[in-house]
């Protein structure tokens, strides 16, 4: 009787073309307003002045143009190809050779909990909220009572010791490292799920002819964790492009300008400044960017999977 009732259900619900449309209608109104309406919002808001009181100005295209001679601006985005280095070349590098060691040394010779627990242990940094995350790194690179100084001072080279976060110099570096901490986990955790899913009788084959683990790993592995690569470096850059919670708490753009990025350029022109609308201009500039190279990865993925 239940499955009659619910073969019944399926039917009324289901149309031509096999799709439960009205299960999708609460998404999609969802999405509609909080994404759809907001980003035509935004848009609407960068051709005008507005300081978030009153009716905003129409001012056309002014805040584009001045977008174009910005040199923070231009600045902020050199920075998101820095992050793009530190939140998804240098992860997914990391990712694949810690990922395959785990599964190809690791638990082959030490067994599944010590490398579930080595995994756990790298994956630690993405359940950490950013802001508790920031704050610990803040402490940590504090010039006066920062951890990482005072290890350098015992260690006889108080020379090392620098002021990580407060030095132009030094604040985009030790952010780098700190994006690469939190990142390289995730990485781990897709490749391990890629390797459980591939043909593991390849590379037994190709131990077998001779084949250096290293060979395997070039050859064998990077291949069958293509669509893993192509996920992670999509997920990856877009994060880095639109990074703001590390910078909001470790430096806030600073000192100076040294760490700005786009997101925060945007909140600061948003929230500090009240210039609403020049704000809206840097985050619809930016937003087009990420769907622009979101549509170009996609594009790459597809034809890979067609080649495959």
């Amino acid at each position: 009787m239940t499955a009659l009732t619910s073969d019944k259900v399926r039917k009324k619900y289901k149309n031509s073309n096999g799709v439960y449309w009205p299960y999708m209608v609460p998404g999609l109104i969802a999405f509609t307003l909080i994404v759809i309406v907001s980003f035509v919002w935004n848009i609407y808001l960068s051709f005008t002045k507005w300081n978030g009181l009153g009716a905003p100005k129409w001012i056309g295209f002014d805040n584009y143009a001045k977008l174009m001679v910005d040199e923070t601006f231009w600045q902020s985005f050199l920075h998101s190809v820095v992050f793009i280095f530190a939140m998804a070349i240098v992860p997914t590098a990391l990712g694949l050779i810690i990922a395959s060691a785990l599964f190809d040394y690791v638990s082959p010779r030490f067994g599944n909990a010590t490398s579930a627990a080595s995994r756990a242990g790298f994956f630690l940094p993405q359940i950490i909220p950013i802001p508790i995350a920031g704050l610990l790194w803040t402490w940590m690179l504090s010039s006066q009572t920062g951890i990482v100084n005072k290890v350098l001072t015992d260690w006889g080279h108080p020379e090392w010791a620098q002021n990580w976060l407060g030095d132009a110099k030094w604040a985009m570096f030790s952010v780098t490292i700190v994006l690469i901490w939190i990142q390289v986990g995730y990485t781990i955790v897709i490749f391990m799920s890629g390797l459980a899913r591939a043909d593991q009788s390849v590379h037994e084959a190709a131990a077998i002819d001779g084949a250096t683990w290293f060979q395997r790993f070039r050859i064998i592995t990077l291949n069958q964790l293509a669509p893993e690569i192509a996920v992670v470096l999509l997920t990856t850059t877009v994060a880095a492009l639109k990074v703001f919670a590390p910078v909001y708490v470790m430096t806030q753009g600073g000192p100076g300008t040294a760490t700005t990025v786009p997101a925060y350029y945007s909140y600061f022109n948003f929230i500090q400044t009240s210039k609403v609308g020049y704000g809206a201009a840097i985050s619809t500039v930016l937003a087009i960017l990420l769907i622009v190279m979101s549509l170009v990865i996609f594009r790459y993925q597809n034809k890979q999977g067609e080649n495959r």
